[in-house]
């Protein structure tokens, strides 16, 4: 498990697989949390339509809670990366240890936060009377649990980034399994129903939180978390790079309410709740694409890091060509997956007809423009990787400014339904303006090399 990676000396297309694979699997693992918890609630008798649309409504705000292990995470991770390959291993030391203290703060920031608010949120965000009751017992254990899913999310960025990409998996993996055991056990043995998926959910992330600490905290990593040597510039640099990211990943979870807010609306008391069930269907499964997608770009993002702190444009370069090939082999073979088999997956949520046919359909839908997607994925994070945050963070908000303005404009000019089809047009725009800025300011930004 505490076998590494020369980051420096190892061929790209070996350093790409073996940080991608091992991402991939942990991102994929990772999102078994939500799926697994909507599978076992959407099948509770006479109940599981409702409380999985309940739970829909939580999803996005959970994501949102998350995103904020990711802003330290990903933010100190890079910079971390950066002085690793420029070897300054004390400058290493110290923004992990501002890391490790940004987090700590900031999860108990958030959960004293939440738990006075989020009545009023979920209400807002697309609950519905009927289904309010499910989303908020959901909600109210899953925030009391929020420091170890942030530490958790937060902490295995530091991992991969030493080159410990096994390790990074298995952090996931235990909490995915954990979860994965656990569901059934607490909604139907214990008969729990949906708080009993919550209470699953955060023992599950205590489990993952518990080993990452336990891995930094070791002596055999390369640079394991300490204490002292604060910083507010070092916890400024931290905000400010992983800002970017951050925004990728809150500006999802807004979007996802802002279309569970407009399904609700427009599909009104007939289809508002059914709609809902369907999205969080079908988001559900476009997890299972974009996740490990995230896997590819942002596990490599090591590679691109560690690279740029050594001048090393050649490596750069021939990583960026690995990854994206990576990226548009993995993107096709789901597109087809996604025409061929979406009624499997969906009928592992429900066994309503009306509700497994617009789920299928609004699969059929999300994932149209899922190739052109990849590219989006692989150039905002490579420039992430290379700390040019914010040609990364302008391309993020201009794609999430077309989902927010069609999830709007679409249900209002057409049906409710018309809402599902902002995904594919902003995936194909935002991806060939992503492109293009990529190729104009690439080269110039790795003119170190001459």
């Amino acid at each position: 498990m505490r076998v590494s990676t020369d980051l420096e000396r190892d061929s790209i297309p070996s350093l790409v697989l073996r940080l991608a694979i091992p991402s991939m699997i942990a991102q994929f693992v990772n999102v078994l949390y939500s799926i697994i918890d909507r599978i076992y609630i959407g099948h509770i008798p006479e109940i599981g339509n409702l409380a999985l649309a309940g739970v829909g409504v939580c999803g996005p705000i959970v994501t949102f809670l998350s995103s904020f292990g990711t802003l330290i995470g990903l933010g100190g991770s890079v910079i971390m990366g950066i002085h690793l390959g420029e070897r300054n291993r004390e400058k290493a030391r110290q923004v992990l240890a501002n890391a490790f203290f940004l987090l700590c703060c900031i999860s108990i920031a958030l959960t004293v936060i939440f738990l006075f608010s989020k009545e009023q949120l979920l209400m807002w965000f697309g609950a519905s009377d009927i289904t309010f009751p499910y989303a908020n017992t959901y909600m109210t254990i899953y925030t009391a649990g929020t420091f170890f899913a942030l530490m958790a999310v937060g902490l295995n960025y530091y991992i991969n980034c030493q080159g410990f990409p096994v390790a990074g998996m298995a952090t996931v993996l235990i909490g995915a399994v954990s979860n994965i055991i656990l569901d059934p056990v607490f909604i139907f043995v214990f008969k729990m129903d949906v708080a009993g998926a919550a209470v699953a959910t955060v023992i599950s992330q205590f489990a993952s939180c518990a080993f990452a600490l336990w891995f930094l905290l070791g002596k055999k990593v390369h640079i394991p978390i300490s204490f002292g040597n604060y910083s507010p510039k070092v916890m400024g640099r931290i905000l400010c790079l992983g800002f970017s990211p951050f925004m990728i990943l809150a500006t999802d979870s807004l979007i996802l309410i802002l279309m569970n807010s407009a399904l609700q609306t427009y599909g009104g008391p007939e289809q508002g709740d059914m709609l809902i069930t369907c999205a969080t269907i079908a988001q559900s499964y476009l997890l299972m694409i974009t996740a490990p997608m995230l896997g590819i770009s942002g596990g490599t993002q090591a590679i691109l890091s560690f690279n740029y702190g050594a001048h090393r444009a050649d490596r750069i370069r021939q990583a960026e060509k690995f990854i994206l090939k990576l990226m548009c082999l993995f993107t096709s073979a789901m597109f087809l997956l996604s025409w061929l088999v979406p009624d499997f997956f969906v009928g592992l949520f429900t066994s309503d007809g009306e509700t497994a046919r617009f789920s299928i359909r609004a699969i059929h839908i999300v994932t149209l423009m899922i190739v052109p997607l990849g590219f989006q994925y692989v150039f905002v994070d490579g420039l992430t990787a290379m700390a040019k945050t914010k040609e990364a963070l302008m391309l993020s908000v201009f794609r999430k400014g077309l989902y927010a303005a069609g999830c709007v404009v679409l249900p209002m000019l057409f049906t409710a339904e018309a809402a599902f089809y902002t995904e594919p047009l902003a995936d194909i725009v935002s991806a060939t303006v992503t492109t293009t800025v990529y190729l104009l300011v690439i080269n110039k930004h790795l003119q170190f090399s001459k």
